[in-house]
């Protein structure tokens, strides 16, 4: 893997962990401190400034893994289509070197495809939660502060205020699914690609 696939790699995990740190259960009173810190912090904007930039590099390098997965396969075509016509044949080794190349191809679009999806889960989750914790202050708003005793009546707009805040719920578990799901997809391609250089180390030994 090269450097900057492995820059991508540990951009994932980090976003990962992030996403984990999002999702754990927090007093109220903590969380609201901890994003009322992240959405106020010039030093957090700044880096999510830059962390922008690097989503258009990753874009890129998406970009062409897609291109090249799209020209190993027509190659992989090719020389099937030659074997079957007998006008040529195609060694052990170099069938392996093409299916080789198509691996690391769609292992890096996997990479920088789930990279960036999850960046997208990451701003969501981060707003929705933002979401949450504003109709958790009017819920507690409207239901009154029991030091002060104040109340308001308005029921009506807590049903809703309720509502709303059932259905961020429910988001929130939805997009905890899709990261489970995109850490077991990541885990089985890790596990195909550690076979496959299994695979491709034993000709080399021979030789």
């Amino acid at each position: 893997m090269t450097l900057y696939y492995s820059l991508v790699f540990l951009l994932l995990v980090v976003e990962m962990t992030i996403f984990m740190l999002l999702i754990i259960p927090l007093p109220f009173t903590w969380r609201r401190k901890l994003f009322t810190f992240i959405s106020e912090s010039p030093l957090i904007a700044k880096l999510q400034y830059g962390m922008k930039i690097t989503f258009i590099f990753i874009l890129i390098l998406f970009i062409d893994s897609v291109n090249r997965v799209y020209r190993v396969q027509i190659e992989l075509a090719a020389a099937s289509e030659k074997s079957s016509q007998g006008r040529g044949t195609v060694l052990g080794h170099e069938r392996m070197e093409v299916q080789a190349r198509k691996f690391y191809s769609q292992r890096n679009m996997y990479l920088c495809g789930f990279t960036l999806f999850l960046s997208l889960i990451l701003n969501r989750t981060y707003v929705m939660i933002l979401d949450i914790l504003r109709l958790e202050d009017k819920v507690k708003r409207y239901e009154g502060d029991q030091k002060t005793g104040s109340k308001d009546t308005s029921t009506g707009e807590i049903a809703s205020l309720r509502k709303q805040l059932a259905q961020k719920d429910r988001d929130m578990e939805t997009l905890k699914k899709q990261c489970e799901g995109l850490s077991r997809e990541y885990g089985e391609l890790s596990d195909r690609h550690s076979k496959l250089e299994g695979i491709d180390s034993t000709p080399k030994k021979d030789k």
